[in-house]
Order: C-alpha cells, then sequence, then structure tokens
C-alpha cells in the first residue's frame, strides 16, 4: 500500500529502502524547523538565531550522507514517504502551534526532537541488514545522542554570558509587555471599577441573587470592553509589545476574573455572610495586585500600596455610601 493512499504503514513492514527515505524526510523536516526558529529569532535574539542555524547545518550534514548512501544501495529514485505516512511515529508540532514558543520552549523543544530522532536510528539500525547501513544509522543515533553535548557546545560559541543574559532579559520584557502589562491592568479594572456597582447594589437592596446579577453583568460587560480596547489600541509592530490578540485577551480575562471575585460571594443566599466574604475577597484581590506591581512592575511597595489600596477602598466607600444612602 502506497503511503499516499490514505492508511498509514506500520513501521515494521517498511523497507530497508523505505527506512533510508523516511530519515531522508525526518532530517530535511528537522532543518527546515530549526530554520524556522532561527528566522524567528533572528531580529530579537541573533545569538540564539546563530544556534539554531548552526543545528540546522547539523541535520543538512546527515540528510547528505544519508542520500549519498541511499544512492550507491538503491539508486537516485528516493520514494516519497514522511512522518505522517507512518503510524506510531513521532509527529513535529505543526507550524501554527509553533508561533507562541517561547525562547526556552523552542531550546526544549530541540533537545526533545534531538531524543526522539535518536530513538528512530536506534530502532531504523536493529531493522536492517546491510552492514553498511546499518552502521550509517547506529553513528546517526550516537550523533543525535551526542546532538545535546552539540547544541551546548553551539550555545557556548554563540551565547556568551552576557548574550544570555541580554536575551533572558529581552524575553523577560516581552513576557511582561504582552501578559503581565495588561493582565494587571484588568485585573486592577476588574476589581476597583466594580466595587461600586456591587456594594452600592448590595446595600441598596440586599437581596444576593439582585447583587451577583449586577456584579456577574458588570464584570462581563469590563472584561469585553477591556479586551477590545487593549487589542485595538496598539498593534505592537511600533511599540514592540506584542500580539495584539494576546493582550486583549490577559486584559479581558483578568478583568472579568477581577470582577467576579467579589461578585460570586453572592450566590450565598445569606446576605451578612456574603457581603462579609466578598469584602475579604477584595482585600485579597488588592494586596494581590500590589504583589504583582512590586514583584513583576517594579513598583516601591508603598507607593503601590498607597495607589492600589487607598483608591479601592475609596471606590468601595463610595458604593457603600450610594447604597446605603
Amino acid at each position: 500500500m502506497l503511503p499516499g493512499s490514505g492508511a498509514r504503514r506500520r513501521f515494521k513492514d517498511l523497507s530497508e529502502q523505505e527506512i533510508l527515505a523516511l530519515a531522508i524526510s525526518s532530517e530535511e523536516d528537522d532543518a527546515r524547523i530549526y530554520r524556522g526558529y532561527a528566522e524567528r529569532l533572528r531580529a530579537d535574539y541573533p545569538d540564539s538565531a546563530a544556534l539554531f542555524d548552526g543545528m540546522a547545518a547539523e541535520e543538512d550534514t546527515h540528510r547528505e550522507r544519508l542520500i549519498d548512501r541511499h544512492m550507491r544501495r538503491f539508486g537516485d529514485y528516493i520514494p516519497l514517504i514522511r512522518r505522517e505516512h507512518v503510524a506510531g511515529y513521532y509527529a513535529r508540532r505543526p507550524v501554527w502551534l509553533t508561533e507562541g514558543m517561547t525562547l526556552e520552549q523552542m531550546r526544549g523543544e530541540a533537545e526533545a526532537m534531538e531524543r526522539q530522532a535518536q530513538s528512530f536510528y536506534e530502532t531504523a539500525a536493529q531493522r536492517t541488514t546491510d552492514a553498511e547501513t546499518r552502521k550509517l544509522l547506529g553513528d546517526l543515533a550516537a550523533a543525535e545522542a551526542g546532538h545535546v553535548n552539540t547544541a551546548n557546545r553551539l550555545e557556548d560559541r554563540h551565547l556568551s554570558d552576557d548574550a544570555r543574559s541580554a536575551e533572558d532579559a529581552t524575553a523577560h520584557r516581552q513576557f511582561l509587555l504582552t501578559w503581565v502589562q495588561p493582565g494587571l491592568a484588568g485585573l486592577m479594572d476588574g476589581s476597583v471599577s466594580t466595587l461600586a456597582p456591587i456594594f452600592a447594589t448590595a446595600f441598596a437592596t440586599q437581596d444576593t441573587r439582585t447583587t451577583f446579577l449586577v456584579g456577574l453583568a458588570a464584570s462581563i460587560g469590563a472584561g469585553i470592553s477591556m479586551g477590545f480596547t487593549e487589542a485595538a489600541s496598539d498593534d505592537g509592530q511600533l511599540s514592540g509589545r506584542g500580539s495584539p490578540w494576546k493582550r486583549g485577551f490577559a486584559a479581558g480575562v483578568m478583568t472579568t476574573l477581577g470582577g467576579l471575585g467579589h461578585a460570586l460571594p453572592y450566590l450565598i443566599p445569606d446576605f451578612v455572610t456574603a457581603t462579609v466574604i466578598a469584602m475579604i475577597v477584595v482585600f485579597v484581590e488588592l494586596w494581590a495586585i500590589v504583589w504583582i506591581q512590586n514583584r513583576y512592575m517594579e513598583t516601591p511597595f508603598l507607593r503601590a500600596t498607597f495607589q492600589v489600596v487607598l483608591g479601592g477602598a475609596l471606590v468601595f466607600a463610595a458604593g457603600a455610601i450610594i447604597g446605603g444612602g
């Protein structure tokens, strides 16, 4: 049955020629993946891009050795067989799933790729009866096993301590700009802006169901508004703040969660119990915001406390006074 006929072949049913062809296409794919990593990193992480360029060159060398062996044993025609044609064969991530990978995730993925390739060559070597082919596959298995060391050597060559520190700092800054900053803004908006309507409703009606519905509507509405506002405010091209959709998602979700935190206690039928728990939740939310500002945004603790806790207390007081009046 041909590889392209719709059914997947079992690895044990492949001929020695097909095993070599599979190895050739796999090396081509891995080299392409590494070059894709390099291109994505070249602008912001040139030293890591050089590392992946070096790993792609290693894969090219393996492919050339495999092609040379195939030509000497089976001729010029190489059957078309790829990973997706073989049942149980290790798969690579689709390209659209690698778009959001961080620098460290790419390095980890590369290490996993080399270990999978080592396992393939070890198994393939056991399946061949030709001495030279068996030796080649065994050599490639050993080479893949040593690729972690190769990566380390390339890393030593291209990533000095200063370069790694600079790239790690850039990655950390990107994480802050894309996820932490909009998420924190959303959490602050959701936690503080919904205090007045929720507690005004609570003290005005003393009805937990009505208060919960108002809180739910305010939280979801604020989350949708904040998410779209963040996504539309900056496409990230000039500011370097990253994908507008990621920022909008972070801001929208955290805004909604910030409001729901002190709305959910009103699912409790008893008004006094629900209100006490909601106040405790507000206290925890505000101090969580202070901690995040101090931890990630390097805002001095006293300044963050003054801005967040005092501001939240004033909004809470406004809601309580309006609702109680």
